[in-house]
């Protein structure tokens, strides 16, 4: 048992790091899709205050997903490093 439990978990980190990416991509633009939207009726300035919503989202989105990529590069580096010092521990 304890070996399927193993197996079966190897998919679910990369399925994590898939949602948040998702996460940081369609989060921002949908809510700046309405924001920006609300903000043109409101002020009648349609399409300026969408554009200017979709593009600070855009940016949004660059920044998070480059800290997300860091975050989870450390993890696999941190990972990998402690696999070799049990395989040289082993030895």
């Amino acid at each position: 048992m304890e070996n399927n439990d193993i197996q079966a978990a190897w998919w679910q980190p990369a399925l994590v790091l898939f949602i948040k990416m998702s996460g940081w991509i369609a989060g921002p633009i949908v809510a700046a899709l309405f924001f920006g939207k609300w903000l043109d009726r409101k002020f009648g300035s349609a399409p300026w205050f969408f554009l200017i919503c979709i593009g600070a989202a855009f940016i949004f989105s660059l920044i998070g997903i480059v800290k997300q990529s860091k975050t989870t590069m450390k993890k696999i580096i941190e990972n990998e490093k402690r696999k070799k010092e049990k395989k040289s521990e082993n030895n």
